[in-house]
């Protein structure tokens, strides 16, 4: 199970920097190669599915992390940035337009991404944590 949590860190990482790319890449390569304008990547789809696949990694990676480590504030930062990120792919283009969409989506993916570095590094260094050995109890 603790394999499981670490998983879920890097996981929850390489999505939010997966978003960040997207936002920050999509427009130049639009621009570059027009026809990727026709894929589904470039559509508001994809805040969508990637929201999907953030919300449950992210939950469960800090509150594992958490019961471990006891650092309650990771929980904190990692609602915050997911909190951005709901807003910003439910509400941010049609009340905000598209530059502070981007903007939202880049902050929130961040927050996450430094709160689960934080949760991991916590967890790996943490005695109690079984995240680095395998089950062995160092009390």
């Amino acid at each position: 199970m603790s394999d499981l949590q670490g998983l879920s860190d890097k996981s929850a990482i390489g999505l939010s920097i997966l978003c960040t790319l997207h936002c920050l890449a999509m427009p130049l390569a639009v621009v570059l190669l027009p026809s990727i304008a026709a894929l589904p990547l470039a559509d508001e789809a994809f805040h969508y599915w990637m929201l999907i696949g953030v919300l449950p990694v992210s939950t469960y990676a800090l509150t594992m992390g958490c019961k471990k480590h006891q650092h309650y504030r990771l929980l904190l930062l990692g609602g915050a940035g997911l909190s951005i990120l709901v807003f910003a792919a439910f509400a941010g283009h049609d009340i905000l337009g598209e530059t502070w969409e981007k903007a939202l989506t880049v902050i929130g993916a961040m927050i996450l991404a430094i709160g689960h570095t934080w949760n991991h590094r916590l967890c790996q260094h943490q005695h109690r944590c079984d995240c680095l050995n395998s089950g062995e109890d160092y009390r």
